[in-house]
């Protein structure tokens, strides 16, 4: 396991819930690669409304019942270990946006170790 504190990198991936890869989910795709990469984590939440690159506003809303909602994938790790996985995104995200900001890690653990 990977013990991560102090300065490092968070990636924000925003794609659209529908956006696929090989007939799998691409938010699933990035998440499963991340993992294999041995990136410290990864989340994914999906957004209650929004628009990007088509302009169209995707809502939860019960009147407008959008099928297409935005989804944001959340990486923290080394500013190294996020932009080595950087170029896996390139055939990932088609219609997307990624971010990167400097942040700070503080872990909190249970007490319990995996080392």
């Amino acid at each position: 396991m990977t013990r991560l504190t102090g300065a490092a990198l968070r990636m924000t991936i925003f794609v659209g819930e529908c956006d696929q890869w090989h007939h799998r989910p691409a938010y699933a795709e990035i998440v499963h690669r991340a993992h294999k990469a041995g990136l410290a984590g990864a989340s994914v939440f999906r957004g209650v409304e929004g628009f990007g690159a088509s302009s169209l506003i995707h809502t939860s809303r019960l009147l407008s019942l959008s099928e297409d909602m935005p989804v944001a994938i959340v990486i923290v790790d080394t500013e190294d270990r996020i932009r080595a996985f950087l170029p896996q995104l390139d055939e990932l995200v088609g219609r997307g946006m990624v971010v990167l900001e400097d942040c700070e890690v503080i872990r909190y653990t249970d007490g319990e170790t995996s080392e």
